[in-house]
């Protein structure tokens, strides 16, 4: 057995992720997800889906980072903005 490295528990089917040279063990998907999401850096939630990442900053959707001055970033390719969207 391994122990969830967020909440401790012990537990015969916890897994882990290799991502960046280093493992973490987590007894849940929620575990994992609270330890390694990215957070929006505009409305603070954890970024679970694809996200938009500009530089070193990632947002949860295009209109999170318009709000930071992302201009370039859309929500859909090839559908123009609308003017004050």
């Amino acid at each position: 057995m391994a122990r969830c490295e967020v909440c401790g528990n012990d537990y015969d089917m916890s897994f882990e992720v290799h991502a960046q040279g280093a493992v973490h063990v987590f007894d849940s998907f929620e575990c994992a997800v609270h330890r390694m999401a990215p957070v929006c850096e505009h409305c603070g939630v954890k970024v679970v889906g694809h996200g938009v990442q500009v530089g070193r900053s990632w947002f949860c959707c295009a209109h999170c980072a318009r709000q930071e001055g992302e201009d370039a970033i859309v929500d859909r390719v090839g559908i123009p903005m609308q003017q004050g969207a």
